[in-house]
């Protein structure tokens, strides 16, 4: 009876690897080895792929399928189609995260390539602007909208801009994410 419940066990996929992935009108999927390719009409993104998962494409469906029951395939199915549905997204609507920063006389602006960032040190921060990432600066609200197709870069450089000065718990003053809590701490005279 153990044996019959392990092998069952063996065999469940991933329940984000199994849903089928629908592609919008002017997006097309090609796999050229173990190179997948989403080109849509904001550009194209390439993304390697395991040989234990498969990927097969029907008209506007796409479905990734684990090729091994190994429980280290298996891993990669339910990566892959979440890495493939960020791609299609990417390429159809793209991706933005939106920083903001808080404190008396930082300011952001773009010359350029470059972020330049005043946040309070003796230099201003300059930051230069990866390839396929557009940054633009709102300085009535202070903020740094950054968009992208690769959800990825996006997040890798709003992590790098926010890890300039990062927010200190006692004034919120920083770089923080739009909307982000923080939780200020109360001052060595007890809070009052």
């Amino acid at each position: 009876m153990e044996t019959a419940t392990r092998e069952k066990r063996i065999r469940v996929t991933s329940r984000i690897g199994d849903m089928p992935i629908t592609l919008p009108s002017g997006v097309t999927v090609k796999q050229d080895g173990r190179i997948l390719t989403v080109t849509g009409p904001k550009g194209t993104l390439n993304e390697n792929v395991p040989d234990s998962v498969g990927v097969q494409i029907e008209g506007s469906l796409v479905k990734v399928i684990s090729k091994t029951n190994l429980k280290k395939d298996k891993c990669f199915h339910g990566l892959i189609r979440a890495l493939l549905a960020n791609m299609v997204t990417g390429v159809t609507t793209g991706f933005t995260k939106v920083l903001h920063i808080e404190g008396v006389g930082y300011r952001s602006s773009v010359k350029g390539d470059k972020l330049e960032l005043v946040l309070g040190y003796s230099n201003d921060v300059i930051y230069s602007i990866p390839k396929g990432i557009t940054i633009e600066c709102d300085a009535k609200e202070n903020n740094i909208k950054v968009s992208g197709i690769d959800k990825a870069a996006v997040g890798q450089v709003c992590a790098e801009i926010r890890a300039v000065r990062p927010v200190e718990p006692y004034k919120g003053k920083g770089v923080r994410y739009l909307g982000e809590r923080v939780i200020k701490k109360a001052g060595k005279s007890g809070g009052k």
